[in-house]
């Protein structure tokens, strides 16, 4: 691949146009007025790549863009990530609408008017992780269970009879618990049941991921949580989720074990809202250049309430995340929006026909959640050793409707069916797609 080193970052010619031939994948995507310092457009990781970028600059920008600077970046076709942070700027909230018209025209442009769902399948909610906004943090008093390949079976079943035909397997990061040994049998399980099969676990090397690959697995999701190191520190003070460039290169070693689809995105309420979209919207436009095999979707979840009672750190409002899902798109036509049911039914469908392409619907965070698969099983975690459950530690998995006594992992706002869901994208004039994908394809 071709470099074009300490090119001046001023004007629209550099940013990146999301397709996949190598002229384009090797140009920058980080234009900033000609005054800034250039920033070379190097082979290398993400990491030494986000060490350099401009955030400050960037910030800048999305705080003090103007109307007219907006009017310009709505009227350009290619957008660089200056670009991008003026459609994060107040005066672009002011014209939300033009926003969001130009965001749907474009989705539909690229995605037609189709809605893919999906569905979470909590495997277990062990975790070696102190994580202070997640209910499986190691420290909290909650009750847990790993599902054994048979129940995992059985509640991808249940999602199966639903219509579900894209299921995301979820785990806590425990070795003891949550083995690739483990996660490489369930995916074989599931991948008999379900065309799409993909993962969200802890992080691993590209030689763990080869064999849920070869087991069927497509998709790997990795959320940074967020990008901004000093918050990162404090948010995980126990773990190897601690080690935030390991994490943040997880995604180039799954596409280097050969997975088909990359997802990423950050938790919304721990970091500046604006701050982690720019180093998101920076993350993806580089996985688009490097990993440009692989399809790519961003999620845009904001943190919800879950054990321990963690409190959000900053706040993302309805609007701003209406602004930021009509920005990611104007800036990444070609990358899936994913929309989960953190958020409640009624923003739920205004925002599906805006720039969404993804949405899970019917969704349990704890493990079991379908079936009840599990519940015999349930019991309290202390440093790795299986303990007797403690009075009073299901005040956490009492709610009404729980299927299993363990805990999940943050509460449902969405709580309608699956049905229910499909119901309503119909009647907003789009299609419900249970299925977009079948290994028969790639043989």
């Amino acid at each position: 691949m071709g470099r074009r080193v300490g090119q001046p970052l001023g004007g629209h010619a550099n940013a990146v146009r999301y397709n996949p031939r190598p002229a384009l994948r090797a140009k920058c995507a980080y234009s900033l007025p000609a005054s800034a310092a250039p920033l070379p457009c190097a082979d290398m990781s993400f990491v030494a790549e986000f060490n350099v970028l401009p955030f400050a600059e960037l910030q800048e920008r999305a705080r003090r863009a103007t109307p007219a600077e907006v009017a310009r970046v709505l009227g350009t076709g290619a957008r660089s990530l200056a670009d991008f942070a003026v459609l994060l700027s107040p005066a672009a909230g002011q014209q939300l609408e033009a926003l969001c018209r130009e965001s749907q025209a474009l989705t539909r442009q690229r995605f037609g008017k189709v809605i893919r769902l999906f569905a979470p399948l909590y495997l277990s909610n062990e975790c070696i992780n102190n994580c202070a906004y997640c209910g499986f943090s190691r420290d909290n008093p909650i009750l847990r269970v790993t599902l054994s390949v048979g129940e995992v079976r059985r509640e991808a079943e249940a999602l199966l009879a639903e219509g579900f035909r894209n299921v995301l397997l979820v785990a806590g990061e425990h070795p003891k618990f949550v083995s690739n040994g483990y996660l490489t049998e369930c995916t074989a399980a599931l991948h008999e049941l379900s065309p799409s099969v993909s993962l969200e676990v802890g992080p691993m090397e590209t030689a763990e991921y080869e064999p849920i690959v070869q087991a069927g697995a497509e998709g790997l999701v990795v959320y940074q949580e967020t990008y901004d190191r000093e918050v990162y520190a404090r948010m995980h003070t126990l773990g190897p989720k601690r080690n935030f460039d390991w994490r943040l290169e997880c995604p180039e070693r799954a596409y280097a074990a050969g997975f088909r689809r990359l997802g990423i995105g950050a938790l919304h309420g721990l970091a500046d809202w604006r701050y982690e979209a720019l180093a998101t919207a920076a993350h993806a436009a580089y996985l688009l250049r490097h990993c440009w095999k692989a399809m790519l979707t961003i999620s845009l979840p904001r943190l919800r309430p879950c054990a321990g009672e963690f409190q959000p750190l900053t706040h993302l409002g309805d609007r701003e995340l209406v602004q930021l899902v009509a920005a990611f798109r104007l800036f990444l036509p070609d990358a899936g929006l994913v929309l989960s049911t953190r958020e409640p039914a009624s923003l739920r469908d205004g925002l599906l026909p805006l720039g969404i392409t993804h949405a899970s619907a019917g969704s349990h965070t704890e493990p079991g959640g379908y079936t009840g698969a599990g519940r015999e099983k349930v019991h309290q975690t202390v440093r790795g050793r299986i303990m007797e459950l403690a009075s009073g530690a299901s005040e956490w998995s009492s709610q009404p409707g729980k299927a299993t006594g363990a805990t999940g992992q943050f509460d449902i706002a969405d709580e309608r069916s699956a049905g229910e869901v499909a119901d309503l994208i119909r009647r907003l004039g789009y299609e419900p797609v249970w299925k977009d994908w079948d290994a028969a394809l790639s043989a």
